[in-house]
């Protein structure tokens, strides 16, 4: 049972850690691209060297989360062996994709970074689209992966044990598939466009005019804006999904342990397994039904109905529920914020007190991202393939985890420290170089080598006569990065 414990541990500090670079590495090149976009659109050189800065970003994220995805599946061997042998040849597949769709971002990726003077604009665009396409498909396979785990097809179990008559499309269209895919797409673009804005406003708090600044915010906005509400009602349908596909799992979301007709919402509270109430909560009345199935006087199916020893840890899966459920509603607060703003004044609000606010959004939608998985993983408990093979059955019989844990807890501290150097580093020179109008030549002088030194020398010189022209779009249209991104 210790290093049942250890296991889940230390897979949990590991999903934890990498997921953070996912959803960056997912969102970023989208806001690198639309950067780009609109700088071949309006030919305005403050969008091309947001969008410079920006790539340096994506390619610091994507680099850590290759190292941490390369962990990532070391331990998936070393922890889980049965799980492996059992479901390898079923999700081996699923992983494959996965794999091209990696080279595939990877490719385009560095073609957009050396390409930039070889490559047409045009040409230079498409290498940054597809760049987005793949780290999309990327994550939208591995979730392929969990959505099979959260709802197994596909497949016989024979009398050995062993899965036969595989199905591979009916593997990947399991009906956990969709809800999931487009949830973590969503909260993906989500969280990174919140890390983003919140990053540009600190800035813009200290330097009120730098424009660059300005520009990215407006456009890490635009994609809250559209995201966020979209990611709420993804939401709604994937607790409903939840209540008929693990119904367990959605009890212990909202610490129901008795089935009840008009269930009322649960928010707060300390469940207690022991007495199946919950203290100090206040509840919602029938909301519980309409969520789960769009009826306020549907039955919901309680804990109670379940056997003891496969129920969930139902305190921590309905506190994880709650702060994810709390933070998304703060962001949906902030977006309504600039939403609103922008109806009455046609520009992106940017007093002290909204930027004030926006650096909340950031760290919002991380510990958000990070309750939304703790409810995935730890709902299904105690079972690591939902209903067919438990957690208890998969982990490793290797004993003396702890060691493990500590160097893999050690290998991510440094990964955490080496990232977050890189990064301010990236928004210091950026911050210093917008100042004197030389953004580009700055940045590609004080960054890691990237591209050639001839290309680089070009860079700047290109980047010279940009700013110039920067300098006087800036005196004269302080709110355009805005108008252009809205």
């Amino acid at each position: 049972m210790q290093e049942l414990l250890l296991a889940r541990m230390l897979m949990a500090l590991a999903l934890a850690f990498h997921i953070a670079f996912v959803v960056v590495g997912i969102g970023m090149p989208l806001l690198m691209v639309m950067a780009e976009y609109l700088h071949l659109r309006t030919g305005r050189e403050s969008w091309l060297r947001l969008n410079r800065f920006w790539t340096r970003i994506t390619t610091i994220m994507v680099m850590v989360g290759v190292v941490t995805g390369t962990l990532l599946s070391f331990l998936l061997g070393l922890l889980w062996p049965h799980f492996m042998q059992q479901a390898g040849a079923v999700i081996g597949p699923i992983f494959a994709l996965e794999g091209f769709a990696f080279f595939t971002e990877a490719i385009f990726l560095t073609l957009y970074i050396y390409g930039r003077k070889r490559l047409s604009p045009r040409l230079h665009l498409f290498a940054g689209i597809m760049v987005v396409i793949g780290s999309a498909m990327s994550g939208v396979l591995v979730m392929t992966v969990n959505a099979w785990m959260q709802a197994p097809a596909g497949f016989d179990i024979g009398a050995d044990g062993a899965f036969i008559n595989i199905d591979p499309v009916a593997v990947m269209f399991n009906r956990a598939t969709l809800h999931l895919v487009v949830h973590m797409m969503l909260t993906a673009y989500v969280t990174c466009s919140f890390l983003i804005a919140s990053s540009h406003a600190w800035k813009l708090l200290r330097d009120r005019d730098n424009r660059l600044h300005r520009q990215g915010l407006a456009l890490a906005l635009a994609v809250a804006f559209v995201a966020t509400p979209l990611l709420g009602l993804s939401g709604h349908h994937s607790a409903g999904m939840v209540a008929e596909l693990q119904p367990e799992k959605f009890a212990a979301m909202e610490a129901l342990y008795e089935n009840e007709t008009g269930a009322g919402l649960v928010v707060g509270g300390l469940p207690d397994d022991e007495t199946r109430e919950v203290n100090y909560a206040i509840r919602i009345p029938k909301l519980l039904s309409f969520l789960a199935h769009n009826d306020p006087e549907a039955e919901v199916t309680g804990l109670e109905a379940y056997p003891e020893d496969e129920w969930p840890a139902v305190w921590l899966v309905h506190l994880a529920f709650d702060i994810m459920v709390g933070c998304g509603m703060a962001l949906m607060g902030l977006v309504g914020w600039a939403g609103y703003h922008w109806y009455r004044h046609r520009t992106l609000p940017d007093s002290p007190r909204f930027l004030k606010a926006l650096l909340a959004g950031g760290p919002l939608a991380l510990v958000a991202l990070e309750a939304g998985w703790i409810v995935t993983e730890v709902g299904r408990q105690p079972w690591i393939i939902y209903r067919v093979m438990k957690t208890e059955e998969a982990v490793t019989p290797v004993e003396n985890l702890l060691a493990p844990l500590l160097m893999y807890t050690t290998i991510f501290l440094v990964l955490a420290l080496a990232t977050g150097m890189l990064l301010r580093r990236e928004f210091r020179l950026v911050s210093l170089a917008a100042g004197t109008g030389e953004v580009g030549e700055n940045v590609d002088a004080g960054s890691a080598d990237l591209e050639s030194e001839e290309t680089g020398s070009e860079d700047a010189g290109d980047d010279d006569a940009g700013g110039e022209d920067a300098g006087g779009e800036d005196a004269e249209e302080d709110n355009t990065g805005g108008r252009e991104a809205g």
